[in-house]
C-alpha cells in the first residue's frame, strides 16, 4: 500500500505537466469556439488550436519522459511531417497530388508552417495509446501508427471543406469520406509508421505503462479529439458519414485506450 502523502505527491502535477494541462484547456476552448464560428472566420482559430495542442504535446512529453523527449518529438514528428508534406506537395508521393491554398500562410518550401505542428501535436498522444495497448515494439508502432493515421479521416475532409488544400484527383475515395483520395490515407499510414517507429525507439518508455493524469493531458487529448470530432462532423460540419467512418476507425484505438486507462486508474486508487 502507498501512503497518502506519497499518493498525493504522485497525483500532483509537475510544472511541465501543469503547463501541458493549461495548453490542453486552451486547445479544447479553441475547438469549441471553432465549431460555432462561421466558416469564413475559422482560420485564426485553426492556427491557434494547432499551436496550443502542439505546445500541450511537447509539455506532456517533457513531463513524462524528460526535456530530451520533447526535443525528439519536435524533430521526429514535426521535422518528419514537414519532409513528408514537402515530398507530397512536389512529387505526389506518398499522399497523391494536392496543393495548398494561401489561407494558412507562413509557407516553408510551399507547406504552411502550421502543418508540421499538426503532425507533432497528434503523434505524441497516439504514441501513448500505442504504448498503453501493446508491449512489443512492433505492436506499439502498429497501434500508434493506426492511432495517428485514423485521425486524418476526420482532419482531411474538414480542412478541404475549409479550403486549406485541394486534391487534384479525389477519387477513388475512402468509403463514406467523399472528396479525399484513398492514397492520402495510405500515405498517412506509411508516414505514421516511420514517425512512430522513430519516436518509440528514441523516446524512453516510462516505467509506468499506464499514463496517469498527473503526468499530463496526452491521453485525455486523444480521447477528446476522437469524441469531439465525431460530434463536430455530425452536428456542425455537415459530414455525418465522416463522423461514422472516423468514429469507427479512430474508435478502434480510442475505446480500448479508454478502457485500459480506466482499469489503470482503478488500480492506482486501490494501491493508494
Amino acid at each position: 500500500m502507498v501512503s497518502r502523502t506519497a499518493a498525493f505527491t504522485r497525483l500532483r502535477p509537475a510544472p511541465p505537466a501543469l503547463a501541458a494541462w493549461l495548453c490542453a484547456a486552451a486547445t479544447v476552448l479553441c475547438q469549441i469556439l471553432y465549431s460555432v464560428t462561421d466558416p469564413g472566420g475559422r482560420t485564426p482559430l485553426t492556427v491557434l488550436t494547432v499551436l496550443c495542442f502542439a505546445a500541450a504535446s511537447l509539455a506532456d512529453a517533457w513531463s513524462r519522459c524528460g526535456a530530451r523527449a520533447a526535443v525528439t518529438l519536435a524533430a521526429v514528428a514535426g521535422g518528419g511531417g514537414l519532409l513528408a508534406e514537402v515530398a507530397g506537395l512536389h512529387t505526389g508521393f506518398p499522399f497523391g497530388r494536392y496543393e495548398y491554398t494561401d489561407l494558412l500562410g507562413w509557407p516553408v518550401a510551399g507547406v504552411p508552417g502550421i502543418v508540421p505542428l499538426a503532425w507533432l501535436m497528434m503523434a505524441w498522444p497516439a504514441l501513448l495509446a500505442g504504448r498503453a495497448l501493446a508491449v512489443k515494439p512492433a505492436g506499439v508502432v502498429a497501434v500508434a501508427a493506426c492511432a495517428l493515421a485514423a485521425w486524418d479521416v476526420f482532419l482531411d475532409p474538414q480542412m478541404v471543406d475549409e479550403g486549406y488544400w485541394i486534391w487534384a484527383s479525389p477519387e477513388p475515395s475512402l468509403p463514406l469520406v467523399d472528396g479525399i483520395p484513398v492514397t492520402n490515407f495510405a500515405g498517412w499510414l506509411l508516414v505514421a509508421v516511420v514517425i512512430q517507429a522513430a519516436l518509440h525507439h528514441w523516446v524512453p518508455r516510462p516505467s509506468d505503462p499506464i499514463p496517469g493524469p498527473a503526468a499530463g493531458p496526452g491521453p485525455a487529448l486523444y480521447l477528446w479529439t476522437w469524441f469531439s470530432s465525431v460530434w463536430a462532423h455530425f452536428a456542425f460540419f455537415g459530414r455525418p458519414w465522416v463522423a461514422v467512418a472516423g468514429g469507427v476507425l479512430m474508435g478502434a484505438v480510442a475505446v480500448p485506450f479508454a478502457i485500459r486507462l480506466g482499469k489503470g486508474f482503478r488500480w492506482a486508487r486501490v494501491s493508494a
